[in-house]
């Protein structure tokens, strides 16, 4: 929680406040904010009500996630008073916070018990972009050649680097499937390889080391899967059985998730509310999932 005290001086002309005239106010919100509209952020408070808005008009959320090929945005917005607004505000009743910025009219019953906005100000919107294919393996871990670039990692050669390659060797099981078994104690020391040859199924392209590459033993049905090809109950999937030698040739890869995550955080610099002066204010980082997680989808270059 993010508690910053101010002080308010009723008297606009002088530069100190009489002793009978200073009220301290203790901006106490959590460390992230929501956000709805065009566009509107905000956080709420209770014991006492308050909230704290920036109304940034003509701003949309593709605008504050529209990132740039290094995955970071700045967004820069000057209080004006109109079109650029930061709002505190305390109420004599709780309001249902659910509506209260969120609505095209406001409720008719919010009890505002006094509105200070900000004549002055900076409004500083900056957006980082984290992609992951969610595989059971930290990115970090995905630096194969160990240079400190994880864009230049791609096992298979299918376009697509491993730490956002959810088939990280191209045999058309998913990483998440081949038993990574990564612990933040053992790391990926325990990943399962099936044919004892020092590469862990998760990079081998011949789990059974029989000579015939798992993408391509699909015996018994041709959709993209070895996992449900099983000429032997007993042993399991064919490609993991090294007594099974046949071989059907994938044409294709499966197409791929990569998952994204948005940072958002704004900073108010150069705040001034009518007898509340702010030099830098932290507003937080935006708390709300349908706007900062996504995904898109990879298409794997197949060879």
């Amino acid at each position: 929680m993010r508690k910053i005290l101010y002080i308010l001086c009723f008297s606009l002309t002088c530069l100190t406040c009489d002793d009978g005239d200073i009220i301290v106010v203790e901006l106490d919100f959590d460390d992230t904010f929501k956000a709805c509209g065009e566009l509107v952020f905000y956080k709420t408070k209770t014991d006492p009500s308050e909230s704290l808005s920036i109304q940034a008009q003509g701003l949309t959320v593709d605008d504050i996630l529209a990132v740039g090929s290094n995955n970071t945005l700045t967004l820069t917005r000057t209080v004006n008073g109109t079109t650029n607004r930061i709002t505190y505000r305390t109420y004599g009743t709780e309001p249902d916070t659910s509506n209260l910025f969120c609505n095209d009219v406001p409720p008719a019953n919010i009890d505002i018990k006094s509105s200070s906005e900000s004549t002055s100000g900076t409004i500083t919107i900056t957006t980082l972009l984290t992609e992951d294919d969610n595989d059971g393996i930290p990115a970090a871990l995905e630096d194969i050649n160990g240079n400190g670039d994880l864009t230049d990692d791609d096992t298979d050669g299918d376009g697509i680097p491993n730490y956002l390659d959810q088939d990280d060797d191209g045999d058309n099981v998913p990483t998440s499937a081949e038993k990574v078994n990564y612990t933040a104690a053992n790391g990926l020391s325990n990943a399962q390889d099936s044919d004892g040859d020092g590469i862990p199924d998760y990079l081998d392209d011949d789990d059974d080391n029989d000579g015939i590459k798992t993408r391509d033993e699909e015996n018994i049905s041709q959709d993209l899967n070895p996992v449900n090809d099983i000429s032997d109950p007993n042993v399991g999937p064919d490609y993991l059985n090294p007594a099974v030698s046949t071989s059907r040739a994938a044409t294709a890869y499966r197409t791929h998730t990569v998952f994204q995550t948005y940072q958002v955080a704004i900073l108010i610099q150069n705040v001034a509310f009518p007898n509340i002066s702010i030099t830098t204010l932290d507003f937080g980082t935006l708390n709300d999932s349908s706007i900062t997680s996504k995904s898109r989808t990879a298409t794997p270059i197949f060879n």
